[in-house]
Order: C-alpha cells, then sequence, then structure tokens
C-alpha cells in the first residue's frame, strides 16, 4: 500500500502586475486614463485570470491602475481595494493575513512591481522593470516557508519586440 504525501499548508497565490499602457496623449495630465492599447490589455489580463479563484484585486489610487484592475475584479465579483504604492511591506503582510490560502492581485506601477516582489522575500528577477514594459506577471506562491516567483508574459507583446 503506498501512501501518498501532501501538503496541508495552504498556498497563497498573488499576481502582480504593472498598469496597462496610458494614455500619453496630454503630457500634463498628473493622473491619465488607460489608452485603447491599455484597456486591451486590462482585459486580457481579466482573460488570463478567469479560470483562477480571486478573492482580492488592489490597485493604486491612480486611474490607470484602477482601470487595469477593474476587468478582473468585476469578472471575480469584488472590488477594488486601494493601496499605498509607498509602503509594500504593509501590502504583502495584510495580504498574507487576510488571504491566506487565496489568491490575490496587486496591480503597480514600474517603479513598485519589483518592490513588491521583494517585500514577499523575493529576489527582484531583473534590475528594473522598464518603462515600456507594461506585459509582465509575476506570480508568486507562498505555502508554508515557502515561497517562489514565476515570471511570465500576457496580452499583446510591445511594439519594439515585434518582428518585421
Amino acid at each position: 500500500m503506498a501512501l501518498t504525501a501532501f501538503s496541508t499548508q495552504a498556498q497563497t497565490t498573488v499576481w502582480i502586475v504593472r498598469h496597462a499602457e496610458k494614455d500619453l496623449k496630454n503630457s500634463s495630465d498628473p493622473d491619465p486614463a488607460l489608452s485603447l492599447d491599455g484597456q486591451d490589455r486590462a482585459k486580457d489580463l481579466a482573460t488570463l485570470l478567469l479560470p483562477q479563484r480571486i478573492l482580492a484585486v488592489y490597485s493604486t489610487p491612480f486611474k490607470r491602475s484602477r482601470q487595469t484592475a477593474e476587468p478582473t475584479a468585476y469578472g471575480h465579483g469584488v472590488t477594488v481595494q486601494m493601496y499605498d504604492p509607498a509602503d509594500p511591506a504593509a501590502l504583502v503582510a495584510s495580504v498574507l493575513r487576510q488571504h491566506k490560502g487565496g489568491s490575490v492581485v496587486i496591480v503597480a506601477h514600474s517603479n513598485t512591481v519589483l518592490e513588491l516582489v521583494e517585500a514577499f522575500g523575493i529576489k527582484r528577477p531583473m534590475p528594473v522593470l522598464s518603462e515600456d514594459r507594461y506585459d509582465y506577471v509575476f506570480t508568486v506562491i507562498v505555502q508554508g516557508n515557502s515561497i517562489q516567483l514565476l515570471t511570465s508574459q500576457y496580452g499583446k507583446l510591445p511594439r519594439a519586440t515585434i518582428p518585421k
């Protein structure tokens, strides 16, 4: 008789993404909305995560982040919750406490995505996230004392990387 070992520790999964493409038509707007490409990418994110059982969606208070988060939140029947991007450690502690064993989405900015990854105790997968990249998904999987990071991409590739 063979015994199958399995972990009784709950797995928490957190998807961290940068907001989608912003509308750059008005360079003086301090809080631009998403461009049409950005709206499409936000829908792509919602489609990617539709099979998951998302319990919470977090966003910074900026329009472009909220608009990126809204399709995913709507698809899972949850409300977008705001967080302070200046305090990634507080958000991570809250997520791990409130949503242990669940799945969460966090929409951040190019200069805070990697800080969030680090706040989970993981080494940065790259030195910086460039201003023209909107397609990365950083998936943090926490199970007991084990933390794993998966990096992938979603949606349409950036124009510069599409072969001619």
